[in-house]
């Protein structure tokens, strides 16, 4: 007569978890064990793992034939996150672990390492908001990513160091604590980069102050050595700490990629600075099983694309449905996934191959047709989504030999988390925090202007052919310009500056 037992556990699609019950049968014959259930290779070599991980902590593999199906079998298991349940189920079937011992309202989780202690794996995060919403009471983890399931409220969280202690808690001759989870206190925004440090550049600083205020995208224009890559890396200096709910997305999206390198909740809003040899997939995501690509490791953060016109074409229009929708959707023959990518673009080019296309003491070395070639490898609706264009000019020996006279990251800092604050009270129940985020509906009730404004626009629009797009972006800008001040309406003045952020051209 055979022994089936089921251990609750889950697996990772996408960005979410899925519940997966783990069913063991312990049946008479030779010793054999099989796992079915549409496992990938990981799971199916947690065979090994899993006899050694049982024999090294003192426990008797079953003599016979042990099959173990990952339910529900229309759905691919990857990762080594399931030989805890395995092994869980095993015990249970084998009477190391008593039989009035309820296992269905717990959840368990991680790899078994050859001598019964237990690894991290990632998603941890994920499973634990799955728990929570399914009503699970307890989840068994490994000690190491213990931090981020307990920041899930709800179920206890368990941290596991060895197959053993599990199963000695299970059967109540050793108590394991619940982790206690500390509370976190207002982070400090840390930058090894600092606005204030960068010489010369003013109304480059002021450009990146407006982007940072209202999440808006940015391209800065100019010769090699004006401070481009250095100011792009100062921008996360003056950004706003991560609220509670962008901290949880962010640390999901790291914790399911296994890039999470702390037991607790990200604080720092991301900062990813890809080379441009990067490929689409790595980019945007995808896969095989799809995965996050670097948009949305970017996410509630800065995505920074240095010397834009190097990366591939099809790298770069990829980008086109993110910067519209904040959120990209990977399609494959087994399903279609979509992931967050609600980011700051912080885009930096030179004016030509050479870099010095219009330098007033150093001559251009590129042919016509080469700068025309160069600038047309960012196409228009990818440089129309992009609200902010500024130019970086090369500095002289007076900007260089001083220091800078303008405001450190602190003082810039106050002033966008004043400016964001106006935007989320204004825009408190769309859906939206940003003014880079609204639609035409918040626009035409939060971005009204007057009469001498709106004959500023009709102009600015006529004379240089701006898109409808253009035109919204405009008075996006001109909004947070409006915020930034604490103005409550947009004036002409207002216009005027964001006008002066729009052209692309030399």
């Amino acid at each position: 007569m055979s022994v089936s037992i089921i251990v609750p556990s889950a697996t990772i699609f996408g960005l979410e978890a899925q519940p997966v019950e783990v069913e063991a049968d312990v049946a008479r014959g030779l010793p054999k064990m099989f796992i079915v259930g549409l496992p990938d290779t990981a799971v199916q070599e947690a065979k090994e793992r899993v006899r050694s991980g049982i024999r090294n902590s003192g426990f008797d593999f079953p003599a016979g034939v042990v099959t173990v199906n990952l339910a529900p079998a229309d759905i691919r298991k990857e990762g080594s996150g399931f030989d805890l349940p395995i092994a869980i189920a095993i015990l249970r079937a084998r009477g190391e672990i008593h039989a009035r011992v309820n296992l269905t309202d717990k959840l368990f989780v991680g790899e078994l390492a050859l001598d019964g202690s237990v690894r991290p794996v990632p998603g941890v995060l994920s499973m634990a908001i799955m728990a929570a919403r399914r009503g699970i009471r307890e989840l068994f983890v490994p000690v190491a990513v213990a931090g981020e399931a307990a920041a899930v409220a709800g179920p206890r969280v368990y941290p596991v160091r060895h197959l053993t202690d599990v199963a000695e808690h299970l059967n109540k001759r050793i108590i394991i604590s619940p982790y206690q989870q500390v509370n976190q206190e207002q982070p400090i925004v840390t930058s090894n980069f600092d606005i204030g440090q960068v010489r010369g550049q003013i109304q480059a600083k002021r450009a990146l102050e407006i982007a940072a205020a209202g999440g808006h995208n940015i391209l800065m224009i100019g010769p090699p050595g004006s401070g481009k890559t250095m100011l792009a890396r100062s921008l996360p200096s003056i950004l706003p700490p991560l609220t509670p709910t962008e901290s949880l997305e962010v640390t999901q999206i790291y914790s399911v990629l296994g890039k999470l390198n702390q037991p607790t909740l990200v604080t720092e809003r991301p900062f990813r600075s890809p080379h441009h040899t990067t490929s689409a997939v790595a980019l945007v995501g995808g896969g095989s099983s799809p995965r996050p690509g670097e948009i949305s490791l970017a996410h509630r953060g800065v995505l920074f694309l240095d010397e834009f016109p190097e990366f591939s074409r099809h790298v770069v229009e990829s980008l086109r449905q993110p910067l519209e929708d904040g959120v990209v959707t990977v399609s494959r023959a087994a399903a279609a996934m979509s992931f967050p990518a609600r980011f700051m673009l912080v885009a930096a080019q030179n004016p030509c191959p050479c870099g010095y296309l219009n330098d007033p003491d150093r001559p251009c070395s590129c042919a016509p047709f080469q700068i025309i070639k160069y600038n047309k490898k960012i196409s228009g609706p990818v440089v129309d989504r992009i609200d902010i264009h500024i130019r970086v000019p090369r500095l002289n020996f007076t900007e260089i030999g001083q220091p800078s006279a303008h405001d450190e990251s602190a003082a810039i800092r106050a002033r966008v988390l004043a400016a964001r604050q106006r935007q989320v009270e204004r825009l408190r129940g769309t859906g939206q925090t940003m003014n880079a985020e609204i639609t035409v509906r918040e626009i035409r009730t939060h971005c009204q202007v007057g009469e001498a404004t709106s004959a500023l626009l009709k102009k600015a629009v006529d004379q240089f052919h701006l898109s409808g797009r253009a035109y919204f972006r405009i008075l996006k800008v001109a909004r947070t310009i409006a915020d930034l001040e604490n103005d409550t309406n947009i004036s002409i003045d207002h216009v005027a500056e964001a006008l002066q952020y729009r052209s692309k051209t030399d």
